[in-house]
């Protein structure tokens, strides 16, 4: 878990999404006042300010959210995560590292559970992942091909993920994703990938609007909620309070 990494590969969407959301906004009230392309370029060229961006990010409005695709590599987390993530469709692209292409044998890496490292057995967590994979190197070595062997891949097997999405679905993925009752592997990613956006903007990806539903309202679990409502913080102090390992 310490060796995962996230980035975001196109930073300059960021400040397109949030122009482009107050553009949006705008338009719907001032459509009576453009009649030609200079008058709607002079609204899309109108300046603003962080008070805007923060009104209109808590717009029950999503659709001015949707102008703008932020991609982001996260590397090193497991195929289980990549399992879980890709669940997320509406608005969201994954491009992952393959099984059918790629071959292991030789070149191997593993994502350790939080709970392993917590409980100081990653040795034999790692054998465990070793074994597997030397099985599988023994098939493709004896012509089975990389497809079929990938079966005998355990879960742990790190991975590269390209994710993009609208600012709107990775504020639903990073208040759903960093909840407690995600698994942490889920979560550390999310709470970085969320680092990331905030330090790119922390007013159009505030706590306020971005991170886990009980922490900026109400638990959406119902009777299925931990009860362990998360303290107002940034995200890697949030990172920082519940996997202090990490850091």
């Amino acid at each position: 878990m310490n060796k995962i990494e996230v980035k975001i590969l196109n930073p300059e969407a960021v400040p397109q999404a949030e122009k482009m959301m107050v553009c949006a906004a705008r338009l719907t009230q001032n459509g009576h006042k453009i009649k030609s392309l200079a008058d709607f370029m002079e609204l899309y060229e109108k300046p603003y300010n962080e008070k805007t961006v923060a009104r209109m990010t808590n717009l029950p409005h999503p659709t001015i959210q949707k102008f703008a695709a932020i991609n982001v590599v996260v590397v090193g987390a497991s195929r289980r995560f990549l399992a879980q993530v890709t669940r997320h469709q509406n608005e969201v692209k994954f491009m992952s590292a393959s099984l059918q292409y790629s071959d292991y044998s030789d070149d191997t890496a593993f994502a350790v559970p939080y709970e392993v490292m917590e409980r100081g057995e990653e040795e034999t967590f790692l054998e465990s992942c070793r074994a597997s994979m030397e099985n599988y190197a023994s098939a493709v070595s004896q012509g089975l091909d990389n497809d079929a062997a990938g079966y005998m891949a355990p879960q742990a097997l790190r991975n590269v993920l390209i994710i993009s999405a609208t600012p709107y679905q990775w504020r639903h993925m990073i208040g759903q994703r960093t909840c407690r009752r995600n698994t942490s592997e889920t979560r550390i990613v999310f709470l970085k990938i969320w680092e990331e956006l905030f330090k790119a903007n922390p007013t159009f990806f505030a706590r306020t609007t971005t991170g886990p539903f009980c922490m900026r309202d109400t638990c959406q679990e119902g009777k299925m909620g931990c009860g362990n409502v998360m303290p107002l913080l940034p995200p890697a102090e949030l990172l920082a309070l519940d996997y202090p390992k990490l850091t």
